[in-house]
């Protein structure tokens, strides 16, 4: 059963609201397009702009600024050395990521929302979840660790250009200099896990699926924002874990109606990797590079699908009967 879809009069049904559906009455539901071609292209072009406002605009300007300030002025010089750059400003990189993630992901999905609905929070999904969700929804990403690292195996064995591999190597790096910095173990976990977490939900779980799903029913809205999610990171040789993990958190967001259990498990996922990766960069029987190729047990990895399968197992039916119960809907009185 979908839980959400264009219906005529402009509203949009929710099986998860008071009164089962919201108004699509922002600005954009005023054009003449077709419903399903307009949120299809408004996704798109959500994820794209934001994209691009995040990577190539805010997160450098902030970037700069930071600099700036920090040396009393801008030098070329500090941009000539990307090596000397990660080990010399590792937090104002990191400052500005997150800065570029929140006004250039997090920001545009709440405003992108406001055009379709005067219920923007709603047409997000942020509403609260029950607690057994959640649980289910935590104990599925805990599953899927041995997964995620086995497909980053099956990734890592198909054939890229060296040029990728070049550019994925100076993410390790980066990755490395931040593990090896005195920023602390609690600051790293804001900056990796927490910051993307809430603002990468936003927009891909919380606007770009509920287009989607518009335009192509629940089964396509969990695809597209699914998959898309895996190529936003510009990782190749990690697109096929970091597209499951998309789906998964895909998933939740459709059949919980919530955007919170997304939320948790990207920074559960996010957070379980930095810390990971810190104790291998503080052992010197480790370090982050061995960490990824490290190959996973096929023992782990059966069992990760069975915990996942049976999370989904159990959500599936459990959550459909968590929303009648609350009364969510009003639809038998119409």
């Amino acid at each position: 059963m979908a839980s959400s879809s264009s219906a005529p009069g402009g509203v949009l049904i929710d099986l998860w609201t008071r009164r089962g559906r919201l108004p699509l009455n922002g600005p954009l539901e005023r054009a003449s397009v077709g419903r399903p071609t307009l949120s299809f292209v408004t996704g798109l072009l959500g994820l794209g702009a934001a994209f691009l406002l995040f990577q190539f605009l805010l997160t450098p300007i902030a970037l700069l600024a930071q600099i700036a300030m920090a040396e009393g002025g801008l030098s070329m010089g500090a941009f000539q050395n990307p090596d000397r750059l990660m080990a010399s400003y590792t937090q104002e990189l990191l400052v500005s990521n997150s800065i570029g993630q929140a006004l250039g992901l997090a920001v545009p999905a709440l405003l992108a929302a406001r055009l379709h609905s005067s219920e923007w929070a709603a047409y997000l999904r942020l509403r609260g979840v029950d607690g057994r969700l959640l649980a289910l929804a935590l104990v599925g990403i805990v599953g899927l660790q041995p997964v995620t690292q086995w497909l980053a195996e099956v990734n890592r064995a198909l054939p890229l250009p060296e040029s990728v591999r070049v550019m994925e190597q100076s993410q390790l790096e980066m990755i490395r200099s931040v593990l090896q910095s005195d920023l602390g173990l609690v600051f790293n976990i804001t900056m990796l896990a927490l910051v993307p977490g809430v603002c990468e939900e936003l927009l891909f779980r919380g606007y770009a699926q509920r287009q989607f799903e518009r335009a192509a029913g629940p089964a396509g809205g969990i695809l597209l924002a699914g998959g898309l999610f895996g190529l936003y990171h510009l990782r190749p040789s990690q697109a096929l874990p970091l597209t499951v993990l998309g789906l998964y958190m895909a998933y939740l967001v459709w059949r919980t109606g919530s955007l919170v259990p997304a939320v948790l498990v990207h920074i559960a996922h996010n957070g379980m990797a930095v810390v990971g990766a810190r104790y291998a960069e503080t052992h010197p029987d480790y370090s982050v590079r061995a960490l990824e190729q490290t190959s996973m047990p096929w023992s782990l990895v059966g069992l990760g699908f069975v915990i996942v399968g049976s999370v989904l197992y159990v959500m599936h039916p459990f959550a459909a009967r968590i929303r009648d119960a609350q009364g969510g809907t009003e639809r038998s009185s119409h």
